[in-house]
């Protein structure tokens, strides 16, 4: 009998110490790191404040449990959708897929549900009731979590408040006129005539306008999985839009709007919140000289008064499930440390971001000068009053949304300049211009249909 106790003692033993070896192998520590690679899209162009919080991360927790992220790409969303893609099939050149990167929802059928890891399986419930819930549940399929949200936005107006402030002396239009889009797009067109031929405005997605503008009216962007430019509601969406495009106030060229706004080729554009990072603080002229200017963040205009709505935006954090349990598990304690109240505060007001849990977002807007400087400070208590006043709608996820959404930019901005340089080249031979501009709003918006449905 004590024989046999005694060997049951020792089995134990011996299974307790394997266990807990086995354990100690699901589990990075100091002595033995990960290294997890990260592609992410905050701060393509400029400095990245992301790469500061991860920078304190593997000084700090990470370095404590041997977790270390190592970025090696920041560019755009778009460009992540085409790498991951590239990545996925395999084709020749292609770079491996990372461990972590940010993206928007569409990337997990780019990509593979069966190969993106479940946060829910490691944070507790408890973890996953801190997050805003209207942030997190953009994040789940079906019942797995796959994308976390780290950082929100929403859409606003930028304005250069310096150059614009000299259009108003000279024409009475203020900024009241800029809560509606009709209102923006009259002014577009009439700072065009003052400035001789300036653009005066960028609007950076059009998707997101289209899609904000149909909900605004009722209708459905989106249906069955494709664009429903058909409906009657789209031609109210569409022809303020290419009027303002074809008369002369929008920008219709691709690239960057701070890019343009240094050298006042627009003194406004529509666009995330977190594209104050970018703001230029002085314009340069054609003639060598310079200008300091004064930028404000304003709400995004309404299509409809009584029903002001924006889109809240921006990915989240995915991850690439791992053979090896110590890189799922360093996914975890490095996503769990970023979206902490400190960490994700120091984060997002870096860029003009939201931050996603309840006790940072009550923290935020209780007190938006924690912001660090006057001008994010301004845009947090902007972004306050539209969540106070707009209705946010989160993106549609469906099969091809990415390919979608890029070929509907495209095709915007190609029929919108075919049709403007139409009417440059009818109203030169003498025609009517409001005659002219009022068929080609219409014949653009037929064009826009059947290269939607050749790309369908």
């Amino acid at each position: 009998m004590m024989r046999k106790l005694i060997s049951l003692i020792i089995a134990f033993a011996v299974m307790t110490v394997c266990f807990s070896g086995c354990m100690e192998k699901t589990r990075p520590d100091a002595s033995d790191p990960v290294t997890l690679t990260m592609w992410h899209v905050y701060g393509s162009q400029t400095k990245s404040p992301l790469n500061d919080i991860i920078e304190q991360f593997n000084d700090t927790t990470g370095k404590e449990n041997g977790v270390i992220i190592d970025v090696v790409s920041v560019t755009s969303s778009s460009a992540i959708d085409k790498a991951l893609s590239a990545s996925s099939k395999g084709e020749p050149g292609a770079e491996k897929l990372p461990d972590l990167f940010t993206a928007y929802p569409r990337v997990a059928q780019i990509v593979g549900e069966d190969k993106l890891l479940s946060w829910n399986e490691y944070f507790t419930k408890a973890e996953t009731e801190k997050f805003k819930s209207e942030f997190i549940s953009e994040g789940y399929f079906g019942d797995r979590l796959l994308m976390l949200p780290i950082a929100k936005s929403s859409e606003g107006f930028f304005l250069n408040k310096t150059l614009f402030d000299k259009f108003s002396t000279a024409t009475g239009i203020t900024t009241d006129k800029l809560t509606t889009f009709d209102g923006l797009f009259e002014t577009a067109n009439s700072y065009y005539d003052w400035s001789e031929g300036q653009n005066f405005t960028q609007i950076n997605d059009f998707y997101n306008y289209a899609y904000i503008g149909m909900k605004s009216f009722g209708g459905e962007f989106i249906k069955d999985g494709k664009l429903n430019l058909h409906d009657a509601t789209f031609l109210k969406v569409w022809t303020p839009l290419s009027k303002a495009a074809i008369y002369g106030g929008i920008c219709l060229d691709d690239g960057y709007a701070a890019s343009r706004w240094k050298t006042a080729e627009i003194i406004s554009n529509i666009g995330s919140t977190a594209d104050i990072l970018y703001q230029p603080k002085m314009v340069f002229y054609p003639d060598n000289t310079t200008e300091n200017i004064t930028a404000v963040s304003l709400p995004y205009p309404a299509f409809v008064s009584d029903n002001p709505s924006a889109v809240h935006r921006g990915g989240g954090l995915f991850a690439i499930k791992n053979e090896d349990e110590r890189k799922n598990y360093g996914a975890y304690v490095f996503a769990k440390w970023l979206t902490e109240k400190e960490h994700n505060l120091d984060f997002v007001t870096a860029a003009g971001y939201l931050p996603v849990t309840d006790e940072a977002f009550t923290g935020l807007f209780s007190n938006t000068e924690i912001a660090g400087n006057e001008s994010y400070s301004e845009l947090y208590d902007m972004m306050k009053d539209m969540m106070d006043s707009h209705r946010l709608y989160a993106l549609p996820v469906y099969d091809n949304a990415s390919d979608i959404q890029s070929r509907f930019e495209l095709n915007v901005k190609q029929v919108l300049k075919s049709a403007r340089n139409k009417y440059l080249d009818r109203i030169a031979k003498g025609e009517d211009k409001q005659k002219v501009l009022d068929e080609l709003v219409l014949s653009s918006l037929e064009e826009l249909k059947a290269l939607s449905e050749n790309d369908a």
